[in-house]
C-alpha cells in the first residue's frame, strides 16, 4: 500500500465536545492545493468542508480534496449528534506551478473545428456523469501504485502553450511509455466510463474507488475490461497508446474527487528511479 499508510496515526487532532469528553479527528494527507486528505472521526457525525456535506462512511472515515487553485483557508464543520457543532479553519498551501510548451500537435486538436464541439461537449458530458458517482465503497484504502512506470514527461497544475498558444493547464501526470505498455489499475474500483476514441483524450477509461474519488486514463491503444466491472489494485485494465491530442506514446493519469482535479502524484510512492530513464 502506497500513500495511505499509517493512515490512522497521521494528522491527529484532539478535540473536546459536550456529547464526547475527547474526539478524535484524524487526517491523512498534505493540507495544499491538489491533495487528497483521507479524515477518520467518530460514527454519527456529519462532516462539511465550506459549506458542503462530505459523505462519512459508517465507521466514521471521509475525503476531502483540494484542486490546483484551492484557496489558502478551508473551512471545516463537524455537527455532532446532539446538534452541536465545532468549526475549524484549515491552512492550504499554495503551491507553484510549471509552463510546459508543446509543440508538433496537429491544428484541429488544439484549435477544434465548429463540428467538432458538439462531439467534445457530448464527451465532457459523459465524463462527468462518471464523476458524478457517490458510492459508500472504500475502496480507496487499498493504497495507490502507479499504473504504468516511465519517465514522466507532464505534471499536475503545469499552464500549457499548445502549438504556441495558451490553454488550460494540465490536470494530470503523464508517463511515457511504449505503445502496447499494461496499464495496471492503481487501487481497487468500479469501471464506471470505456471510451475507445474522445476527441482529446482518444482511449478514455474512468476507475471509480469509493466516496467520488475516480481515476481516469487518457489515451489509450486498448481497453481490456467493461463497464460495470469491478477490479483490484495491480491488475491489467488497458494498455498505453497515443491517440487523442498527443506528440507520442504516454498514459495521462488523472486523479479527481467528483469534479476537483487533484495531483496523483501525491498519492504514490516516488516513481522507481530506473524507470525515469
Amino acid at each position: 500500500m502506497h500513500g495511505l499508510t499509517g493512515l490512522l496515526g497521521f494528522g491527529l487532532l484532539l478535540l473536546s465536545y459536550g456529547w464526547a469528553a475527547e474526539l478524535a479527528l484524524e487526517f491523512h494527507g498534505p493540507l495544499q492545493q491538489g491533495s487528497l486528505l483521507i479524515g477518520k472521526t467518530e460514527p454519527g457525525i456529519e462532516v462539511f468542508l465550506d459549506g458542503r456535506q462530505l459523505r462519512v462512511s459508517e465507521d466514521g472515515l471521509f475525503l476531502m480534496g483540494f484542486g490546483r487553485d484551492a484557496k489558502p483557508e478551508a473551512t471545516l464543520k463537524l455537527v455532532f449528534p446532539d446538534g452541536t457543532h465545532e468549526v475549524r479553519e484549515l491552512e492550504i498551501a499554495q503551491r507553484q506551478y510549471q509552463t510546459q510548451h508543446i509543440e508538433g500537435l496537429p491544428p484541429r486538436k488544439v484549435t477544434p473545428r465548429t463540428e467538432d464541439l458538439v462531439r467534445i461537449r457530448k464527451e465532457a458530458a459523459w465524463v462527468r456523469k462518471a464523476r458524478e458517482l457517490d458510492d459508500p465503497r472504500t475502496d480507496f484504502l487499498s493504497g495507490f501504485i502507479w499504473p504504468v512506470q516511465g519517465a514522466i514527461s507532464g505534471v499536475y497544475g503545469s499552464q500549457r502553450i499548445l502549438n504556441g498558444q495558451p490553454r488550460r493547464p494540465h490536470y494530470g501526470i503523464d508517463i511515457a511509455a511504449p505503445t502496447g505498455t499494461p496499464v495496471r489499475a492503481p487501487s481497487d474500483g468500479l469501471v464506471t466510463l470505456v471510451h475507445p476514441d474522445m476527441f482529446f483524450s482518444g482511449g478514455t477509461l474512468i476507475l471509480d474507488h469509493g466516496h467520488g474519488l475516480s481515476s481516469a486514463f487518457l489515451h489509450l491503444r486498448r481497453i481490456l475490461v467493461e463497464e460495470g466491472e469491478r477490479v483490484t489494485q495491480g491488475e491489467i485494465i488497458a494498455e498505453v497508446g497515443a491517440t487523442g491530442r498527443v506528440t507520442g506514446a504516454h498514459l495521462d493519469w488523472r486523479i479527481n474527487l467528483f469534479q476537483t482535479r487533484l495531483d496523483p502524484q501525491l498519492l504514490v510512492a516516488p516513481m522507481p528511479t530506473g524507470a525515469r530513464e
